[in-house]
């Protein structure tokens, strides 16, 4: 008697632990499509065509089979990490707009994240029975959800949330100062994208992260991520600070020298800015945030040393010195 108990007892805890590992190596994702995606975690063997600086941040290195064209091409800080350590290189796949399904076919990957700019290529590949996860996060907290997802993803939750902590403790740095200022004294802001009339509205990252800089983004009224406008609508909002996507094709001397933009208060003032080529889907989010609010109102941050605070970012977040990723930034 005692002895049929104890062989129950023990095949109920074969069957729990074989329930409770099962349960453990799958996680299910509801991607931007609103698709459910089911794979086995942790994940050893990705393309990552859009999310390609979570490589680094998360030391997903052997987990990551191929990257975007992009990042070999434009990424300095995938440049920077693979020219110190080129066995970590990887084989290109295309762009997020472009991804070449063959070459991804070729590295016969466990799950593909790319942009969900083209769900033609995404239902192909799917098709070929390759599992793909779309992303396209519309705001910072959804950012955060698609850091958390990689982190499931690839057996790393701890570390996504020690990045999105790090994130934090900068976007507190700016809030902190900007808090201060009057809402009446509050400037208006501007973010230009790929031609100087596509205007940055209120979906999307880059609204909240002039909001969290403390400024007012007159085209927030658009309820959309991008859209293109007259410079006469540009001239009626009077920006007082411009800034322009990194990888656009102009730089603020055009908007300088252009005579249709020298009735904007921030080109008259000088007050158009670049950004770095940095993603913004991306930890280094963060410190762009912190380079903006910069510029916007430089009286509250006189004290602060960019570099240094971006440094010590780059170290915890991506383990390697943002001086030493700097010299790559233009390439």
């Amino acid at each position: 008697m005692v002895y049929r108990a104890y062989i129950k007892l023990l095949a109920f805890l074969i069957t729990l632990t074989w329930v409770g590992a099962t349960y453990a190596s799958t996680y299910t994702v509801v991607d931007k499509l609103d698709r459910k995606i089911t794979v086995e975690v942790p994940v050893k063997r990705a393309v990552i065509v859009i999310s390609y600086e979570l490589i680094p941040a998360l030391n997903i290195w052997n987990q990551v089979a191929g990257v975007s064209r992009w990042a070999e091409e434009h990424c300095d800080l995938y440049k920077a990490i693979v020219k110190t350590n080129p066995q970590l290189r990887k084989p290109t796949v295309g762009a997020g707009s472009d991804v070449n399904v063959e070459a991804v076919l070729k590295l016969n990957p466990d799950i593909v994240i790319t942009w969900t700019y083209n769900p033609n290529t995404i239902k192909f590949l799917e098709e070929k029975g390759i599992n793909v996860i779309g992303i396209y996060p519309d705001s910072l907290s959804e950012l955060y959800e698609v850091m958390r997802i990689h982190g499931k993803l690839f057996g790393k939750e701890k570390r996504a949330e020690d990045i999105i902590s790090e994130m934090k403790k900068i976007f507190k740095l700016i809030k902190d100062r900007v808090s201060k200022i009057p809402m009446n004294k509050r400037k208006k802001v501007i973010h230009l994208g790929g031609k100087p009339t596509t205007v940055s509205g209120a979906v999307g990252v880059t609204n909240d992260v002039i909001e969290i800089a403390g400024g007012v983004n007159p085209a927030n009224s658009i309820k959309q991520r991008n859209m293109d406008v007259s410079v006469e609508k540009i001239i009626q909002w009077n920006p007082d600070v411009i800034f322009i996507w990194g990888s656009a094709g102009y730089n603020e001397s055009w908007l300088y020298n252009n005579s249709q933009w020298r009735f904007v208060k921030a080109v008259r003032e000088h007050k158009v800015y670049k950004l770095p080529k940095w993603s913004t889907w991306s930890p280094r989010l963060a410190p762009v945030a912190l380079y903006m609010a910069m510029k916007i109102y430089p009286e509250a941050f006189k004290d602060i040393d960019f570099e240094k605070i971006a440094d010590s970012f780059y170290r915890k977040v991506f383990g390697i010195s943002y001086y030493n990723v700097r010299q790559y930034e233009g390439y």
